[in-house]
């Protein structure tokens, strides 16, 4: 089967739609993507934890599922955003899958299709930029023709025409991302994937990191380091022992594991 055209079986889309306490809409309308979209960032982390459990990270539309509904853990962009993907197709949208250059903050190293997010589209016509995977952006999908600000609870977004047809995504006034046009296939990702997973010069080899969008904020957990960000403030605690690791990574994201990770490389 042609990968941008792969649909999860019915019972699939059941317990994807179970895993993020949505129900089956009625219709693909931008209202029920904007209420899917929320629901999965507040129910599956963005986290790397396989890169220092020593996981393999696949692509393939079975281990996504397995790993994101079945074994109830998160994943990096390629993975959250291939999996919301297949959803999506499921419920009748129509999804492509762009490239982007990241635009790293303070510098340091950028890959292209180093970052996957989604063009849909509903069933009014409209297109919107969905991404699930970038951790602290947007909580709902942006309107993707729209060259004006955004309000978003994730801060001010726009979407702006740049060079060769492509789109900077801006994020409170500051580039976060260049967006190719041209869709492409989930295996397009896989070299980008195997770079974050192995290449020194990858943030995501230079220790766990573990986040989800909460309800009143956002829950992140750095190494052993907790951070809690909510309206009243926010508060960090470094859990020093690997019991309080564990319990914590169930506790505040739902990731059951039997061992703590271990850094890949360790930190300049």
């Amino acid at each position: 089967m042609d990968e941008t055209t792969e649909l999860l079986p019915p019972e699939h889309v059941a317990a994807y739609l179970a895993r993020i306490g949505a129900e089956r809409p009625l219709r693909p309308t931008a209202e029920a993507l904007r209420e899917l979209h929320l629901r999965h960032l507040q129910a599956v982390p963005f986290e790397n934890l396989s890169i220092h459990l020593g996981e393999d990270v696949s692509l393939d539309a079975g281990a996504l599922f397995d790993k994101l509904v079945t074994a109830r853990r998160g994943g990096f962009c390629f993975e959250l955003n291939g999996a919301f993907a297949l959803l999506l197709r499921s419920l009748g949208y129509r999804v492509d899958l762009l490239a982007a250059e990241v635009t790293p903050a303070g510098g340091g190293t950028t890959i292209p299709a180093g970052h996957l997010a989604l063009r849909v589209e509903s069933c009014e016509g409209t297109a919107w930029l969905a991404d699930v995977g970038f951790g602290d952006h947007s909580h709902f999908p942006l309107a993707f023709d729209d060259r004006g600000d955004q309000k978003d609870p994730g801060g001010v977004f726009r979407l702006a025409d740049a060079p060769e047809g492509d789109l900077d995504v801006f994020q409170n006034d500051e580039v976060q991302f260049r967006l190719e046009l041209r869709p492409r296939p989930l295996s397009h990702f896989r070299s980008a994937a195997w770079w974050h997973c192995t290449s020194p010069l990858s943030n995501f080899t230079r220790g766990p990191v573990c986040t989800r969008l909460t309800p009143d904020g956002r829950t992140t957990l750095t190494g052993r380091t907790l951070i809690t960000t909510t309206p009243a403030g926010r508060t960090k605690q470094v859990l020093h022992d690997t019991p309080a690791l564990l319990t914590t990574y169930q506790d505040h994201f739902g990731v059951v594991l039997d061992r703590a990770p271990v850094p890949l490389l360790p930190r300049d």
